[in-house]
């Protein structure tokens, strides 16, 4: 995997990924664009959804949303780095077995999400779920 991170103005920057998407970073308070550490945030959450979107359409459960609620904390002092991150899943769906839901946020937060995983080796990364009839 490799990417380039170009200056465009100011304190921005485009992030271009080798499979050819770019993002927009604004490292000035997030003005004209997600900060890097709202990146990595974002990323958690993305990573971790997309393992439980697969790990329940392999199990033939019927989810028609879901969505994480991340919150985090990062150190005072430079560097400011997350201290603690919280994962709240909301599967929505159709008949969902609680069984199912739980044992797929499990294996994403403790197999499969490279990027939680990664950040639970610096910081305390913590998760809950709740299920909600579609």
């Amino acid at each position: 995997m490799k990417a380039t991170v170009s200056w465009s103005k100011e304190l921005q920057f485009i992030g271009k990924s080798s499979s050819g998407h770019q993002i927009e970073m604004d490292g000035d308070g997030a003005k004209a664009a997600a900060s890097p550490m709202e990146y990595v945030l974002m990323a958690a959450g993305g990573c971790s959804s997309v393992d439980i979107i697969s790990i329940l359409g392999k199990a033939r459960q019927q989810v028609t949303d879901c969505t994480v609620n991340l919150d985090s904390e990062r150190a005072e002092g430079t560097p400011r780095v997350f201290t603690k991150i919280h994962l709240e899943f909301v599967v929505t769906g159709v008949d969902l077995s609680e069984k199912h839901v739980a044992r797929a946020v499990q294996l994403s937060m403790e197999k499969y999400c490279s990027v939680s995983l990664m950040l639970s080796k610096s910081c305390e990364v913590s998760h809950s779920y709740r299920i909600e009839s579609a």
